[in-house]
């Protein structure tokens, strides 16, 4: 399976905005056969939020190993990607949560236009009115993205797809809101973030 085309047309033009800001705290999520803590269940949120070192305001990470930290403060994810899931869903026959395949489903916090893995390059830097994000690394889904999205092979599909999205390291605070525009600015340029993930996930298999 391929991801969906870029979009962009080189960093110098890349802009885009905010759909969606989405945050939740740690809560039980059931998996399987187990249940565990897990930020993933984000929900929109209203307003301007503050952005500090750490993320954003109001969320959380029950694992901080594995998700948040410095390098992996604000996870952004691409909303052209969410037609794909939505279909994926449905030949999965995921009947439940339909109407939740909206932004946050994918457990990011930025719901984001214009900014597909391919363009997104470790390094590069989301520059809003009042904060700056550089790109980090990709996501890689666990166990925990499976029961949410509510069908096993989800993770493979992401893989597959190379849909992952992208982590942020918070370069300058400030504070976000759904409609805050940013434009790209380039880092290196030494390796993408599908490039990057690709590499990881091949190793790994």
């Amino acid at each position: 399976m391929n991801a969906p085309a870029s979009s962009t047309q080189g960093a110098a033009a890349t802009r885009g905005r905010i759909v969606s800001l989405n945050l939740a705290r740690a809560q039980p999520l059931r998996a399987g056969s187990r249940t565990v803590l897990s930020g993933i269940a984000k929900r929109p949120a209203a307003g301007r939020v503050p952005v500090h070192a750490l993320g954003l305001d109001g969320d959380e990470q029950a694992d901080p190993t594995v998700h948040g930290g410095l390098a992996k403060a604000v996870y952004a994810y691409p909303h052209e990607h969410y037609p794909l899931w939505r279909t994926m869903r449905a030949q999965a026959r995921v009947s439940l949560w339909d109407e939740e395949a909206v932004p946050g489903l994918m457990g990011e916090n930025l719901t984001l236009t214009g900014l597909l893995e391919a363009d997104a390059w470790i390094g590069d830097v989301l520059r809003f009115a009042d904060c700056a994000l550089a790109i980090s690394e990709p996501r890689y889904p666990c166990f925990k993205f499976e029961a949410v999205m509510g069908f096993k092979q989800a993770a493979k599909m992401m893989v597959a797809s190379g849909t992952c999205g992208f982590y942020l390291a918070v370069r300058e605070p400030g504070s976000l809101a759904v409609g805050d525009e940013y434009r790209l600015e380039p880092g290196s340029r030494e390796v993408s973030i599908d490039q990057l993930f690709r590499a990881r996930t091949t190793a790994r298999r």
